[in-house]
């Protein structure tokens, strides 16, 4: 199994695109893109594996208001349990209130978290599923498969209820019953039983696969089927997964190095402007990008991506979206179409 997200990790759910103005971005939708050079549009796909840290939340949204870019949050149900709420959840094959990454630790803790995701949903991200536990289900049968999906399904729709928040908006449950449209496996482990539950579940797509460089996705098993890409990087270009703690084991073996932070953000920057280039002078398939809400090398490669997205996202023919709106607005034979004035 390829080296990937051994951190605490989360979250993604489809949801309507709402442009948001911002400084500096250009406000484009696909359409104005038919006078450009190939009538193509570049798409880097963002997302983030964790939705832990409510601070990681609220930075992540401030650079998308900044850029026009729309993310994809993978998140894990465990977060939306308070610890003394985590017998709700049973992982297959685990005792019952297990997790790899912990629980929420107050009800107060639930309750900013669900605010910061409905916050996101309305500025036009998002929200996913990485199951709940980030147990690794690369021996799982797709029964247990189907009982993470529906464990997560129950304990977003009854976030409120379960740990007794009060306020539950009127339109949450019909949003964590219809909204969920992605997934990505802990640790990108999969199986065919996991496919094979994904179809059954009506997942429209995973994005748990690793191809070598960047590609477009494609439909398998009744899902699509997108792949994070290895890219160059470092004085000798050899590849690594274009993941923030797949940087992190390269850069410094798994270990944090606060001292050499700027030198691990100047290369990670560097790679992902070389893979973006690539792409956007070539074949233009879409640049997928994953992160973690959790600052490995004194949060080096979140600065890089800071760097990154407000140089690259706010360019008249750069899409910085989601997987969900990438399917959206690039599957016009299956009835979808392009929102109108989506940012860049």
């Amino acid at each position: 199994m390829p080296v990937a997200c051994r951190v605490a990790l989360s979250v993604s759910l489809a949801v309507t695109f709402v442009a948001t103005t911002h400084a500096g971005a250009v406000q484009i939708g696909v359409s104005d893109l038919a006078g450009m050079p190939g009538n193509k549009p570049q798409y880097v796909i963002i997302s983030f594996d964790g939705a832990h840290d409510i601070a990681q939340w609220k930075r992540s949204r401030a650079l998308a208001a900044k850029t026009g870019a729309r993310f994809t949050y993978f998140l894990s149900c465990v977060f939306l349990l308070s610890r003394d709420m985590r017998k709700e959840y049973k992982p297959p094959g685990h005792a019952v209130g297990g997790s790899n990454v912990g629980f929420a630790q107050t009800r107060q803790e639930v309750a900013d978290r669900l605010d910061e995701i409905r916050g996101a949903a309305a500025e036009g991200h998002e929200i996913a599923s990485h199951g709940c536990g980030h147990f690794d289900g690369g021996k799982w049968t797709k029964a247990q498969w189907l009982d993470e999906f529906a464990s997560f399904k129950r304990i977003m729709r009854d976030a409120y209820t379960i740990n007794g928040i009060e306020g539950e908006p009127a339109d949450w449950r019909g949003f964590a019953e219809s909204a969920i449209s992605g997934f990505r496996a802990p640790y990108l482990s999969t199986s065919a039983a996991l496919y094979n539950a994904l179809d059954e579940a009506s997942f429209r797509y995973d994005a748990s696969a690793i191809s070598r460089g960047p590609v477009e996705p494609h439909v398998e098993s009744g899902t699509e089927r997108f792949a994070l890409p290895q890219i160059p990087e470092g004085p000798k270009a050899r590849r690594v997964i274009a993941m923030d703690y797949n940087l992190f084991v390269r850069h410094s073996g798994g270990f944090d190095r606060p001292d050499e932070a700027a030198a691990f953000q100047a290369r990670t920057y560097d790679a992902f402007t070389a893979a973006f280039e690539r792409e956007y002078s070539g074949a233009r398939a879409p640049l997928q990008l994953g992160f973690h809400f959790t600052l490995m090398n004194d949060g080096a490669y979140w600065k890089a991506l800071e760097q990154f997205a407000e140089e690259v996202c706010v360019k008249a023919d750069v899409v910085c979206t989601s997987y969900a709106d990438y399917l959206r607005r690039t599957r016009k034979a299956e009835g979808a179409t392009a929102a109108p004035d989506a940012g860049g």
